[in-house]
């Protein structure tokens, strides 16, 4: 399946047809649900649209696993920031690919919901990978019109959709879903009410995935670095306390955690180096290396 189309691309009014037409916008449900849908509204770095435009999937997380030095080549080289670029994406992908084996098995008849979904990036790889539908949900009106923008221009329209909605609140029938997750958006909500809701519309024996920044418990409170971060992205990073308890108290059982940190970190190091640093690469650098923030993938299954 050919996904070479560019940001630039799907930004053009002209390339929007009627069956991606332009989402419904309901009314945040509180003033801070406002500003977030603004603050993505707003968003543009270049370090997601850059990324994705590398093979037309768009993603709104961080990367996992070790660089491909050889493939970076020469830092003398006229092509090396754009190898680096392709490197940044390779890993980014490889951390949605992580989330996806912790699903198991997955029929095509089956409903995925992705809470927090961005541009959709992490939606089309699951269509791809198990041919089922897949739902996502975002406060941002301009990433739903991105995603469905998106999955028009890849024939999956019918497959891959995303909505305008409070990630707390979801349109979704009461134990329909066969697996649903977040990735990297668990931080702008209340842990008891998101959980919650993904235990309300996931089956019995259905699976739950998220991978987050967590703050470390064991530090004590959160880091200079962590609030840094939440200063940055106008989220609220909780601990890995909060997500197991949370968890527990809405029949979601962990099968695995499994601690990132290490991972990431060459993500975060090669990134810093690049034409696309934001500014905030020092405060993950710095947070992961003292133990202050961790990055967690945990999967639990409904009970």
């Amino acid at each position: 399946m050919d996904l070479s189309v560019t940001s630039t691309d799907l930004s053009t009014d002209a390339a929007v047809s009627t069956s991606a037409a332009s989402v419904f916008i309901p009314a945040p449900v509180t003033p801070y649900q406002g500003d977030i849908a603004r603050y993505w509204d707003g968003e543009a770095r270049p370090v997601n649209l850059r990324l994705g435009d590398v093979d037309g999937l768009y993603h709104h997380h961080y990367g996992i696993g070790a660089v491909d030095r050889t493939a970076l080549g020469d830092t003398d080289d006229s092509a090396y920031e754009k190898r680096l670029i392709a490197e940044l994406h390779r890993l980014e992908s490889a951390q949605a690919e992580l989330l996806l084996d912790h699903f198991g098995p997955v029929e095509r008849d089956d409903t995925l919901v992705d809470a927090g979904c961005g541009r959709g990036g992490s939606m089309v790889m699951a269509h791809q990978r198990f041919g089922c539908k897949v739902e996502g949900v975002t406060l941002s009106a301009k990433q739903a019109d991105f995603a469905n923008q998106r999955a028009h221009e890849l024939g999956i329209e019918d497959h891959v959709h995303a909505r305008v909605c409070n990630m707390l609140g979801t349109p979704f029938e009461t134990g329909q879903i066969a697996a649903s997750w977040n990735n990297e958006s668990s931080m702008y909500v209340d842990l008891h009410d998101l959980f919650a809701e993904h235990s309300r519309i996931l089956e019995v024996g259905g699976r739950y995935v998220t991978i987050t920044g967590c703050w470390n418990p064991r530090y004590g409170q959160p880091s200079k670095w962590v609030s840094q971060i939440n200063a940055h992205f106008e989220c609220n990073i909780h601990s890995r306390r909060e997500y197991l308890r949370a968890m527990a108290d809405n029949r979601l059982v962990p099968q695995a955690v499994v601690d990132l940190t290490a991972a990431t970190l060459p993500y975060w190091e090669l990134r810093a180096t690049s034409s696309l640093v934001t500014g905030i690469e020092e405060a993950f650098i710095n947070s992961y290396k003292d133990g202050s923030f961790q990055y967690l993938l945990i999967a639990a299954d409904r009970v």
